[in-house]
Protein backbone atom coordinates (compact mmCIF):
# COMPACT_ATOMS: atom_id res chain seq x y z
CA UNK A 1 0.00 0.00 0.00
CA UNK A 2 1.27 3.68 -1.02
CA UNK A 3 2.36 5.39 2.48
CA UNK A 4 -0.11 8.27 3.45
CA UNK A 5 1.56 11.86 2.48
CA UNK A 6 3.52 12.83 5.08
CA UNK A 7 4.12 9.94 7.27
CA UNK A 8 6.96 8.86 5.22
CA UNK A 9 10.57 8.59 6.81
CA UNK A 10 12.75 11.13 7.59
CA UNK A 11 16.63 10.96 7.55
CA UNK A 12 19.53 13.46 7.36
CA UNK A 13 22.91 12.78 7.70
CA UNK A 14 24.87 15.27 9.91
CA UNK A 15 27.61 15.14 12.45
CA UNK A 16 28.83 12.43 14.83
CA UNK A 17 25.73 13.01 17.48
CA UNK A 18 22.64 11.28 16.25
CA UNK A 19 19.27 10.92 17.68
CA UNK A 20 16.53 8.47 16.54
CA UNK A 21 12.97 9.64 17.31
CA UNK A 22 10.08 7.20 17.16
CA UNK A 23 6.62 7.98 16.84
CA UNK A 24 3.14 6.61 18.26
CA UNK A 25 0.88 4.10 17.98
CA UNK A 26 -1.37 4.23 15.06
CA UNK A 27 0.46 8.16 14.30
CA UNK A 28 3.46 8.06 11.56
CA UNK A 29 6.40 10.17 11.04
CA UNK A 30 4.42 13.11 10.30
CA UNK A 31 3.39 14.08 13.87
CA UNK A 32 7.82 14.26 14.61
CA UNK A 33 8.77 15.53 11.60
CA UNK A 34 8.80 19.47 12.63
CA UNK A 35 11.03 18.22 15.38
CA UNK A 36 13.50 16.09 13.51
CA UNK A 37 13.77 19.24 11.24
CA UNK A 38 14.31 21.54 13.76
CA UNK A 39 17.00 18.83 14.98
CA UNK A 40 18.85 18.53 11.79
CA UNK A 41 18.75 22.03 11.29
CA UNK A 42 21.67 22.05 14.47
CA UNK A 43 23.45 20.01 13.03
CA UNK A 44 22.90 16.17 13.98
CA UNK A 45 22.47 13.36 12.41
CA UNK A 46 18.72 12.36 12.68
CA UNK A 47 16.25 9.17 11.95
CA UNK A 48 12.68 8.93 12.30
CA UNK A 49 11.50 5.55 10.47
CA UNK A 50 8.36 4.97 9.71
CA UNK A 51 7.15 1.61 12.11
CA UNK A 52 5.59 -1.44 9.88
CA UNK A 53 1.83 -1.49 10.02
CA UNK A 54 1.94 2.62 10.28
CA UNK A 55 1.39 5.08 8.03
CA UNK A 56 -0.63 3.49 5.20
CA UNK A 57 -4.27 1.43 6.53
CA UNK A 58 -4.75 0.30 9.73
CA UNK A 59 -5.82 -2.76 8.00
CA UNK A 60 -1.73 -3.05 7.16
CA UNK A 61 -1.29 -2.51 10.93
CA UNK A 62 -3.60 -5.86 12.15
CA UNK A 63 -0.89 -7.86 10.71
CA UNK A 64 1.64 -6.59 12.72
CA UNK A 65 2.60 -6.50 16.79
CA UNK A 66 5.45 -4.78 19.11
CA UNK A 67 8.03 -7.12 17.71
CA UNK A 68 7.85 -6.05 14.79
CA UNK A 69 8.03 -2.43 15.44
CA UNK A 70 10.29 -2.38 18.40
CA UNK A 71 12.73 -4.77 15.69
CA UNK A 72 12.31 -1.25 13.80
CA UNK A 73 13.87 1.26 15.78
CA UNK A 74 16.72 -1.71 16.92
CA UNK A 75 18.01 -1.50 13.15
CA UNK A 76 17.39 2.08 13.46
CA UNK A 77 19.47 2.48 16.10
CA UNK A 78 22.40 0.20 15.31
CA UNK A 79 22.47 2.61 12.06
CA UNK A 80 23.23 5.56 13.70
CA UNK A 81 25.80 3.95 16.21
CA UNK A 82 27.54 2.62 13.18
CA UNK A 83 27.88 6.20 11.54
CA UNK A 84 27.88 8.19 14.81
CA UNK A 85 29.52 8.58 18.28
CA UNK A 86 27.00 9.58 20.24
CA UNK A 87 23.42 8.69 20.09
CA UNK A 88 20.32 9.57 21.69
CA UNK A 89 16.66 8.40 21.77
CA UNK A 90 13.27 10.12 21.87
CA UNK A 91 9.95 8.99 21.04
CA UNK A 92 5.94 10.35 21.74
CA UNK A 93 3.60 8.31 23.45
CA UNK A 94 4.14 4.08 22.55
CA UNK A 95 7.70 5.83 20.88
CA UNK A 96 8.58 6.80 24.17
CA UNK A 97 8.23 3.21 25.32
CA UNK A 98 10.52 2.50 22.55
CA UNK A 99 12.81 4.97 23.17
CA UNK A 100 13.25 3.35 26.63
CA UNK A 101 13.53 -0.01 26.18
CA UNK A 102 15.82 0.92 23.29
CA UNK A 103 18.15 2.75 26.43
CA UNK A 104 17.17 -0.53 28.84
CA UNK A 105 18.94 -3.19 26.04
CA UNK A 106 21.62 -1.14 24.52
CA UNK A 107 23.00 0.74 27.60
CA UNK A 108 24.89 4.01 28.43
CA UNK A 109 27.38 5.48 25.49
CA UNK A 110 30.37 6.93 26.67
CA UNK A 111 31.69 8.80 23.58
CA UNK A 112 34.47 6.97 21.53
CA UNK A 113 34.63 5.88 18.02
CA UNK A 114 31.46 5.14 15.98
CA UNK A 115 29.44 2.14 16.63
CA UNK A 116 31.10 1.17 19.55
CA UNK A 117 28.82 3.35 22.18
CA UNK A 118 25.76 2.59 23.59
CA UNK A 119 22.80 4.93 24.21
CA UNK A 120 23.89 8.34 25.60
CA UNK A 121 20.52 10.03 26.81
CA UNK A 122 16.72 9.54 26.53
CA UNK A 123 14.24 11.95 25.17
CA UNK A 124 10.47 11.23 25.89
CA UNK A 125 6.82 13.42 25.39
CA UNK A 126 4.37 11.87 26.84
CA UNK A 127 5.57 8.58 27.37
CA UNK A 128 2.86 5.61 27.07
CA UNK A 129 3.56 2.89 30.10
CA UNK A 130 -0.21 1.44 29.91
CA UNK A 131 -3.54 0.58 28.37
CA UNK A 132 -6.00 1.59 30.48
CA UNK A 133 -9.46 0.86 31.82
CA UNK A 134 -11.61 -2.33 31.81
CA UNK A 135 -11.40 -2.57 28.41
CA UNK A 136 -7.77 -3.67 28.22
CA UNK A 137 -8.04 -6.87 30.22
CA UNK A 138 -10.75 -7.96 28.11
CA UNK A 139 -8.65 -7.25 24.85
CA UNK A 140 -7.07 -11.17 25.01
CA UNK A 141 -10.71 -12.13 24.20
CA UNK A 142 -12.04 -8.91 22.41
CA UNK A 143 -9.24 -8.97 19.57
CA UNK A 144 -10.98 -12.18 18.38
CA UNK A 145 -14.35 -10.66 18.57
CA UNK A 146 -14.09 -6.69 16.88
CA UNK A 147 -12.03 -5.66 14.72
CA UNK A 148 -11.38 -2.23 15.74
CA UNK A 149 -12.29 0.29 18.05
CA UNK A 150 -12.58 4.13 17.41
CA UNK A 151 -9.31 6.47 16.89
CA UNK A 152 -6.86 7.87 19.15
CA UNK A 153 -4.93 10.06 16.30
CA UNK A 154 -5.04 13.90 16.49
CA UNK A 155 -5.12 14.69 20.57
CA UNK A 156 -3.96 18.17 19.67
CA UNK A 157 -5.29 21.50 21.06
CA UNK A 158 -3.95 23.91 18.47
CA UNK A 159 -7.16 25.06 15.96
CA UNK A 160 -6.26 23.75 12.16
CA UNK A 161 -3.65 21.03 12.88
CA UNK A 162 -4.22 17.23 12.58
CA UNK A 163 -1.86 14.24 12.81
CA UNK A 164 -1.62 11.55 9.95
CA UNK A 165 -2.93 8.42 11.92
CA UNK A 166 -5.33 5.99 11.69
CA UNK A 167 -8.98 6.51 12.42
CA UNK A 168 -9.27 2.54 13.76
CA UNK A 169 -7.13 0.83 16.40
CA UNK A 170 -6.80 -2.69 15.52
CA UNK A 171 -7.27 -4.62 18.27
CA UNK A 172 -4.87 -7.39 17.75
CA UNK A 173 -2.92 -4.43 17.60
CA UNK A 174 -3.41 -3.02 20.83
CA UNK A 175 -3.25 -6.19 22.55
CA UNK A 176 0.09 -6.49 21.27
CA UNK A 177 0.87 -3.02 22.84
CA UNK A 178 -0.59 -3.56 26.29
CA UNK A 179 2.07 -6.87 26.18
CA UNK A 180 4.72 -4.79 25.03
CA UNK A 181 4.28 -1.54 27.64
CA UNK A 182 4.45 -4.45 30.33
CA UNK A 183 7.50 -5.92 29.02
CA UNK A 184 9.18 -1.95 29.04
CA UNK A 185 7.51 -1.70 32.60
CA UNK A 186 9.67 -4.45 33.90
CA UNK A 187 12.84 -3.02 32.06
CA UNK A 188 12.56 0.56 33.51
CA UNK A 189 15.29 -0.24 36.35
CA UNK A 190 17.36 -1.14 33.47
CA UNK A 191 17.27 2.38 32.32
CA UNK A 192 20.20 4.70 33.77
CA UNK A 193 21.07 6.89 31.42
CA UNK A 194 20.10 11.31 31.91
CA UNK A 195 16.47 11.38 31.03
CA UNK A 196 14.28 14.10 29.70
CA UNK A 197 10.46 13.69 30.02
CA UNK A 198 8.32 16.26 29.21
CA UNK A 199 4.43 15.80 30.03
CA UNK A 200 1.37 17.95 28.74
CA UNK A 201 -0.87 18.67 31.88
CA UNK A 202 -4.08 18.06 29.45
CA UNK A 203 -3.98 14.94 27.42
CA UNK A 204 -6.24 12.52 26.59
CA UNK A 205 -4.71 9.44 25.71
CA UNK A 206 -1.91 9.14 28.44
CA UNK A 207 -2.62 10.24 31.58
CA UNK A 208 -0.07 11.78 34.30
CA UNK A 209 0.10 8.08 36.10
CA UNK A 210 1.99 6.93 33.05
CA UNK A 211 5.33 9.81 33.27
CA UNK A 212 4.60 9.19 36.94
CA UNK A 213 5.30 5.60 36.62
CA UNK A 214 8.59 5.74 34.06
CA UNK A 215 10.07 8.64 36.33
CA UNK A 216 9.90 6.45 39.26
CA UNK A 217 10.91 2.85 38.30
CA UNK A 218 13.96 4.37 36.25
CA UNK A 219 17.70 3.88 37.60
CA UNK A 220 18.39 7.27 36.10
CA UNK A 221 20.28 10.03 38.53
CA UNK A 222 19.92 12.97 35.76
CA UNK A 223 16.23 13.42 35.28
CA UNK A 224 14.34 16.35 34.29
CA UNK A 225 10.10 16.75 34.19
CA UNK A 226 8.88 19.44 31.94
CA UNK A 227 5.41 20.57 32.00
CA UNK A 228 3.99 21.35 29.01
CA UNK A 229 0.60 23.78 29.99
CA UNK A 230 -1.24 24.43 26.71
CA UNK A 231 -0.72 21.21 24.53
CA UNK A 232 -2.56 17.80 24.38
CA UNK A 233 -0.92 14.19 24.11
CA UNK A 234 0.69 15.23 20.45
CA UNK A 235 2.49 18.08 21.97
CA UNK A 236 5.24 17.58 18.71
CA UNK A 237 2.03 19.09 16.66
CA UNK A 238 0.64 21.54 19.24
CA UNK A 239 1.30 24.65 21.32
CA UNK A 240 4.49 23.48 23.32
CA UNK A 241 6.21 22.37 20.10
CA UNK A 242 8.56 24.96 19.85
CA UNK A 243 9.57 24.46 23.57
CA UNK A 244 10.07 20.27 22.73
CA UNK A 245 12.32 21.42 20.01
CA UNK A 246 14.83 23.71 22.29
CA UNK A 247 14.61 21.70 25.09
CA UNK A 248 15.62 18.15 23.83
CA UNK A 249 18.25 19.85 21.80
CA UNK A 250 19.48 22.05 25.21
CA UNK A 251 19.54 18.85 26.55
CA UNK A 252 21.82 16.83 23.88
CA UNK A 253 24.20 19.66 23.84
CA UNK A 254 24.79 19.51 27.50
CA UNK A 255 25.22 16.05 27.78
CA UNK A 256 27.50 15.74 23.97
CA UNK A 257 28.51 19.24 23.29
CA UNK A 258 29.70 18.36 19.49
CA UNK A 259 27.37 18.17 17.08
CA UNK A 260 28.99 18.17 13.77
CA UNK A 261 28.25 20.12 10.70
CA UNK A 262 24.75 20.12 8.84
CA UNK A 263 24.38 17.57 6.41
CA UNK A 264 21.80 16.05 3.92
CA UNK A 265 17.90 14.98 4.27
CA UNK A 266 16.17 12.73 2.80
CA UNK A 267 12.55 12.36 2.48
CA UNK A 268 11.35 15.89 3.02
Amino acid sequence: MPVLPGAEPYRHEGGEVGVLLCHGFTGSPQSLRPWARHLAGQGLTVSLPLLPGHGTRWEDMALTGWQDWYAEVDRELCALRGRCARVFVAGLSMGGALALRLAAKHGEGGGGAAGLGGVEGVIVVNPANKVHGLSAYALPVARHLVRTTKGIASDIAKDGVSETGYDRVPLHSAHSLRTFLRLVDAELPQVTQPLLLLRSVHDHVVPPADSARVLSRVSSTDVTEILLEQSYHVATLDHDADRIFEESYAFIARIAPSVGKEGTAVGG
